[in-house]
């Protein structure tokens, strides 16, 4: 059995990872990938069966990250629990790399090519139809909610009774194009997703106590699990906190070192 995960000191250095390859040749989705950054931790090191030596094991648990752009907060939290060495991540983007923008099956851990919102929740309701004796996580962007597959496959979810699924809403409020009220409104969220037939838990996404409890909580017999995860856009860089110019990135290296200095900063307030 692994030794008990340091949950925070993880997320720190997802953190960093993320920032250095926001420093790539390409950049990353910045925002999007630091809000992300607790969900994942708690999911990949303290809720869900898996083996890294065995990505393909059958049994295990799922996880389709149908926030696709999210990528680059997947391939550090896979690299920190031992799918692939860390040193991988500075191949990030560069010709050849299997780590792409957006995740495929090439990179261990990963299940699904996912990128085209809107699809992943029905991706998951087939992995959890398909064997019911294992958890299936489908976390997804609060923007892609606006889109009508999501909704289809949700009440399939729920007709189906797929008790072993839950949908992690990363709920930043923000989109590409500005908060996510003011393109499409989504609230009453908790309601709307209660009215499809799911459970509701809303939880802060960046506490891992209540990330925890809601992950692990049995549900109710038969009824799909929905946790709304409210969390920051671009997480750990109060400069560009809460704004729609930390949705993608391409930064320098100046940048990328002021960043870092940030994060690390806040890593060393943290254990004092």
């Amino acid at each position: 059995m692994d030794p008990p995960a340091d949950l925070p000191e993880i997320a720190h250095r997802v953190r960093e990872h993320i920032v250095g390859m926001c420093a790539g040749p390409e950049g990353g989705h910045l925002g999007g990938s630091m809000s992300l950054v607790e969900v994942l931790t708690v999911l990949y090191f303290e809720v869900m069966r898996i083996d890294p030596c065995r990505p393909g094991a059958p049994g295990r648990d799922i996880l389709v990250l149908s926030k696709g752009h999210g990528a680059i907060c997947l391939y550090a939290v896979l690299a920190e629990r031992g799918f692939f060495p860390v040193a991988e991540l500075a191949e990030y983007a560069r010709p050849g790399s299997r780590l792409m923008g957006h995740p495929t099956r090439a990179v261990p851990g990963v299940e699904m090519p996912t990128g085209s919102l809107g699809h992943g929740l029905a991706l998951t309701n087939g992995f959890a139809l398909a064997d019911p004796d294992r958890r299936c996580f489908a976390v997804m962007g609060d923007g892609e909610l606006q889109e009508g597959a999501v909704w289809e496959a949700a009440m399939a979810s729920a007709a189906l009774r797929l008790g072993n699924l839950t949908a992690v809403v990363d709920r930043n409020d923000l989109q590409i194009t500005g908060p996510t009220e003011d393109a499409i409104g989504l609230e009453p969220l908790a309601a709307r997703w209660r009215s499809f037939g799911w459970s509701v838990r809303e939880v802060d996404g960046h506490d891992f106590g209540a990330l925890r409890e809601a992950l692990t909580r049995d549900g109710e017999e038969g009824r799909p699990v929905a946790v709304i995860a409210h969390t920051v856009k671009g997480r750990g860089l109060p400069s560009i906190e809460a704004t729609t110019r930390s949705h993608y990135a391409r930064l320098s290296g100046r940048q990328a070192e002021r960043s870092l200095a940030v994060l690390r900063a806040r890593r060393r307030r943290a254990v004092s």
